[in-house]
């Protein structure tokens, strides 16, 4: 099978897409990867959707999206364009419409470019099993491509560009009875719609393949460049996003898991970041993603291309074959260390920053659910016992200065490794880079049974060299369990979330990683309670990175879609509401949804589901199937809660209090 959907694995390369022009702002080519968003305003509301888009494009929008879910509203689009346009905004429009062609075709001679989506447009999606042969499917084919042509006509006839866009919760019956859930099925409902769009000779076609899962979304969009490729298709433009990502930091870790992970490979040209906020906020997430990567060649450092065949499948999620190794590899979800090396002076309370509670009062550790699994203390091992399961990673001299105690495990340099004449019996770490993993090295790991490599890089192409190294490590038949260590220097919070997410999470997605150590650069001389912060968020942000990635679900997860003018509900508010009540619930994945487009399909792998169906009326889901249709919103948390109490998953959040003045 062909692996190739990049230009190169090893080397920054933007892939170079055919040009798509969307008002007077070109997309694709060499041109700027571009900024977008969606408003969340009723599209009735011609005001109010244009002082939003003024807001949006002052926060750095490039293109505006607005919702047209039937013919009213594509009427209406034509007003606010005329104000927009008296205001001196002349930012190109797109309609995003679902359900609807004939809204389509009148959105399509008012706007400068439309959004279809292929598993609603003409299509069915009624979440039933229907059994089709090759004749009845090829003839709902046609009948699909005859319902689709006159738009494709008709943009053709008026400039107007076209996004096909695919989401992976909104594949149609058809589809699914054919691909199953899954990438594929993605790649062939666009490929589908596509193919009448070059026999009508139209090519101004932006692509996407957007899914609230990253590890299904990355290797949809991977397919989607081969599949064009593999049957002489144009390279059109892609659309990078992930549906329904939520709020807040997670939002943005899940966000740059996805997206940050294609940019590395120079796919993408335009970037929508969908966060249950207001529209305004999105635009500058994107730009900081894309920023990354304004000037990557220059400052990207040489690696060496990857000989033969590259032993992962980008396709599909394999983790690494690693042995077991104390309790990191093998079978164990990817451990976290909190790096504590630079604390001076540790005690009992820092260990919050590692996610292990102390009580005074009660003399006693309470471990969170973002507990971290090590700690890395460097030269100054703690002075005091750790709580029961904590283990702690000193540096190999201070290990063998301190006696060699057995809580304790060293970390080797590679020259230190090489030599050593005195190890931990079970588990020892070494320091490795792509340039350390020599002939002798690799040889020293593979019969090392104790060994556990923290992986580093100093390149500014960081995920693609340590990629490499894996690739190093893999092709030598070494399978040591590798832990991912990446330093930030001082960066905004916000920047090291966006690129750790990307970094580490890009990997991850390959799986490759079996746990992450994140640490920072800044100098040593800061007042403690900085550290202890600085600790924490790095810790917290481990464990976002892990769950964004699916390789760890240590809190519970919310897919919350990021709001337009179809929601019938306050989502940011309902959000947090829901939030405040279940996110002691570790594991569990709660899809909110602002209308039924963005229903049940769109939160395809949540395990409960809150979907505004009506002014004030809520629909409850266990997964896809509905269970409660017309719930009052003021009920509808209670009725989620009783849902899930019913299904034996519901835990009471427990309430540690502490005494006055403890």
């Amino acid at each position: 099978m062909n692996k190739t959907y990049c230009p190169s694995l090893t080397e920054y390369k933007r892939r170079v897409a055919r040009v798509v022009n969307i008002g007077d702002i070109p997309l694709g080519g060499n041109y700027p990867i571009r900024v977008q968003s969606m408003t969340t305003v009723d599209t009735m509301d011609t005001l109010g959707s244009v002082e939003q888009t003024l807001r949006m494009v002052e926060a750095g929008c490039e293109y505006v999206r607005i919702t047209a879910p039937s013919m009213k509203e594509a009427q209406n689009l034509l007003e606010i364009k005329k104000e927009l346009r008296k205001r001196g905004c002349n930012v190109p429009l797109i309609a995003d419409i679902h359900f609807t062609p004939n809204a389509a075709e009148l959105a399509a001679r008012i706007v400068e470019k439309v959004r279809v989506n292929p598993g609603n447009y003409a299509d069915k999606k009624k979440f039933e099993e229907i059994e089709y042969t090759d004749a009845t499917y090829a003839a709902e084919v046609e009948r699909i491509r005859e319902r689709f042509r006159p738009l494709v006509q008709i943009c053709k006839q008026y400039g107007t560009a076209m996004r096909i866009g695919t989401n992976h919760g909104s594949l149609s019956d058809r589809i699914l009875s054919r691909y199953g859930d899954t990438p594929l099925g993605m790649v062939e409902s666009a490929l589908e719609f596509l193919r009448l769009c070059e026999e009508e000779n139209y090519y101004n076609v932006v692509l996407s393949m957007k899914a609230s899962n990253t590890q299904v979304m990355v290797q949809a969009y991977r397919m989607l460049v081969q599949k064009l490729d593999e049957e002489g298709l144009q390279p059109y433009p892609l659309h990078l996003g992930v549906t329904e990502a939520g709020e807040a930091e997670d939002g943005r870790i899940k966000s740059a898991v996805g997206i940050g992970t294609l940019l590395e490979d120079g796919l993408g040209d335009t970037v929508r970041v969908s966060l249950t906020e207001a529209p305004e906020a999105e635009a500058p997430v994107a730009k900081m993603l894309i920023d990354r990567y304004t000037h990557r060649a220059e400052l990207a450092q040489p690696i060496a291309p990857v000989v033969g065949e590259e032993p992962i499948n980008p396709f599909q999620y394999f983790r690494r074959v690693t042995r077991e190794v104390e309790n990191i590899g093998g079978a164990n979800v990817p451990r976290v260390i909190a790096d504590l090396s630079r604390l001076q002076g540790l005690e009992f309370a820092d260990l919050r920053a590692a996610g292990q509670l102390y009580s005074p009062f009660l003399d006693k550790f309470q471990m969170s659910d973002l507990g971290a699994d090590y700690i890395y203390t460097g030269q100054v091992p703690s002075p005091f016992m750790l709580p029961n399961g904590l283990k702690e990673i000193v540096d190999y001299s201070a290990w063998r200065d301190a006696g060699h105690r057995a809580d304790h495990f060293p970390v080797l340099t590679q020259a230190e490794y090489a030599v050593a004449a005195m190890k931990h019996p079970t588990l020892n770490f070494v320091f490795h880079n792509l340039a350390s993993l020599t002939a002798p090295a690799l040889n020293q790991l593979r019969e090392d049974r104790t060994v556990v490599v923290f992986l580093y890089t100093e390149n500014a192409h960081a995920m693609p060299e340590i990629r490499r190294a894996f690739f190093e490590l893999m092709n030598a038949g070494v399978n040591c369990p590798v832990i991912i260590n990446r330093q930030y220097p001082a960066l905004r919070d916000e920047q090291t979330q966006l690129y750790a997410a990307t970094d580490v999470g890009g990997l991850l997605l390959d799986g490759l990683g079996d746990g992450i150590v994140l640490s920072t650069e800044l100098l040593p001389e800061r007042p403690k309670a900085e550290w202890l912060t600085t600790i924490d968020s790095l810790n917290q942000l481990s464990f976002g990175i892990l769950q964004a990635a699916r390789t760890r679900m240590s809190k519970t997860e919310y897919i919350s879609c990021p709001s337009c003018g179809r929601t019938l509900f306050d989502l940011q508010e309902t959000t947090a509401m829901i939030r405040k009540r279940t996110d002691h619930l570790k594991g569990i994945k709660i899809g909110i949804m602002g209308c039924i487009v963005n229903g049940p399909g769109e939160m395809a792998d949540a395990d409960y589901g809150y979907v505004g169906v009506g002014k004030g009326k809520i629909a409850l889901y266990r997964g896809q199937e509905v269970i409660k249709k017309s719930v009052p919103e003021e009920a509808a948390v209670d009725e989620l809660i009783e849902l899930m109490r019913e299904d034996g998953r519901w835990i009471e959040k427990e309430v540690v209090e502490e005494p006055v003045g403890v």
